[in-house]
């Protein structure tokens, strides 16, 4: 039997796997792992994209431009009728970035193999037990690794999430998808229609396969589809299959929506679609994974390298449950108005008005865009709990971004007051002190333009923690809260 120790296991390698592997190599954490495709094959083009805060996240780590460099930028989302106008965000990504998964998975790989992460490809977790230092992760293979910490990643059939015993409430299905590539003898119908079963969509690829996604008529959720029950969905809602053969996958998905009732059960935690699942009208769920591994990762790799206790886990929780029980509500809205009846149109046709209008719109587009959570970090500046802006700043040592002092994943002191007005004192060698200049006006999602800080206390994932109106006052406290009294290894 192999017995292999890490420190942290995450079990699944598809996006919030990977990205949380990258946040803990980045922190100096010993991880692996745990992935049931060998060699990472890659996931197809099932998710189509992620949002404006999850481009951030990536910019925020210095690999933005990789993702970018292969995706087609929407400055507009749909919503009911009306498309929804996202360029006056305030961000430097004021876009929905449309990028197929096997792209995303590619590049995520291609960064991971940059870093000292040990992917266990062509292995899958069969079970787990918790001990009082670690946990015992069973492998397919009849092995066995020791985890001071396990990660399920694991997607919305979570066996790492049922074997932690956390209750998965939330809705059942009430109608069913059919998702598959292949090719066709005819040439289909490209684009979108909307019926009273749902959503049908068909979408020629470049290298000339097509993308089929139909609402079947009936509920199904029991037995894996077959290339024969697209070709009979085609034929009820276009009257033809177009030929349709030689897939390369045929896949099924539902609108049951379920939320895990704890992100973490001791030394077992949870992110991704093992936390939350959804249906995908609006194209939030790779972004709401790849946040959650952004919020947990540094948290987790502090807690491992004892620089804060264990109790630091349970925040993950705290802020990042109430962000997807919110996307699942606005999933459910979007599903629901996919669906189209004479009453329905009525619904849809009254809320798309309402859209249009400038105030809801811009509420709309921050909520779906990400930049609009606020983390409950107490009464203080606007900015506590929030995203800081990526700003213009100017050094000693030159112009630099706030988001390129984020990329080696450290806690970042923004000075923007007289120099040496701050110390650091017992955090000098965790968090980094930077001397700035901004001259500009801090703009944010929904709130507009309020007034400048002093300085901020900047979380490895660039969420404020602390910011100063002219003197360290709950510096200290912010310090020692979020960061401990400093690395003990």
């Amino acid at each position: 039997m192999r017995w292999t120790e890490h420190a942290v296991v995450i079990a699944g390698g598809g996006p919030a796997g990977m990205m949380l592997g990258a946040e803990l190599a980045l922190a100096g954490v010993d991880v692996a792992i745990v992935e049931r495709r060998p060699d990472h094959e890659l996931a197809g083009n099932r998710a189509g994209g992620f949002h404006t805060r999850t481009i951030e996240v990536l910019d925020q780590r210095g690999v933005a431009d990789r993702f970018l460099a292969e995706a087609t930028l929407h400055q507009a989302v749909p919503f009911g009728t009306t498309m929804l106008d996202m360029r006056d965000l305030p961000t430097r990504h004021p876009y929905f970035v449309g990028i197929w998964q096997a792209q995303i998975e590619r590049i995520m790989a291609d960064w991971l193999a940059e870093l000292p992460v040990r992917i266990y490809h062509g292995c899958e977790v069969t079970g787990l037990a918790q001990v009082d230092t670690g946990v015992d992760v069973a492998l397919a293979d009849g092995g066995t690794l020791r985890a001071g910490y396990l990660v399920g990643c694991d997607g919305g059939r979570s066996l790492v999430r049922k074997a932690a015993g956390i209750a998965f409430p939330g809705w059942d299905a009430t109608r069913s998808n059919l998702i598959a590539e292949a090719r066709t003898t005819e040439e289909p119908p490209a684009g979108m229609r909307n019926d009273a079963s749902g959503v049908h969509a068909i979408q020629i690829l470049d290298d000339g396969r097509v993308r089929i996604v139909t609402t079947e008529r009936e509920v199904r959720t029991g037995a894996a589809p077959t290339l024969d029950d697209v070709r009979a969905a085609l034929v009820a809602v276009y009257g033809s299959d177009f030929g349709l053969h030689d897939p390369t996958w045929v896949s099924r998905f539902t609108d049951a929506t379920r939320q895990a009732a704890s992100y973490r059960a001791g030394r077992v935690l949870l992110a991704g679609d093992a936390a939350h699942v959804h249906y995908p009208a609006g194209g939030q769920g790779l972004s709401l994974g790849v946040q959650d591994a952004g919020n947990l990762g540094w948290k987790l790799a502090q807690v491992v390298r004892g620089i804060s206790p264990e109790s630091l886990l349970d925040t993950y929780h705290a802020e990042r449950h109430p962000v997807g029980a919110r996307i699942l509500r606005h999933t459910m809205a979007l599903g629901a108005m996919q669906r189209r009846d004479d009453r329905t149109d009525a619904l849809v046709g009254l809320v798309s008005e309402l859209a249009e209008l400038d105030e809801p719109r811009r509420r709309l587009v921050t909520t779906s865009s990400g930049l609009d959570i606020r983390y409950d970090l107490g009464e203080g500046h606007p900015l506590l709990g929030r995203r800081m802006p990526d700003l213009d700043l100017l050094t000693t040592e030159g112009p630099v971004r706030t988001y390129e002092l984020l990329h080696d994943a450290r806690p970042v002191l923004l000075n923007l007051g007289a120099p040496g007005a701050l110390d650091l004192g017992t955090w000098s060698g965790q968090v980094r002190l930077v001397q700035a200049t901004y001259a500009g006006e801090w703009v944010l999602p929904v709130l507009g333009v309020v007034p400048a800080p002093s300085a901020v206390l900047i979380r490895p994932d660039g969420y404020v923690c602390w910011a100063g109106d002219g003197s360290e006052e709950g510096l200290g406290d912010a310090l020692a809260a979020w960061f401990g009294m400093g690395p003990t290894g």
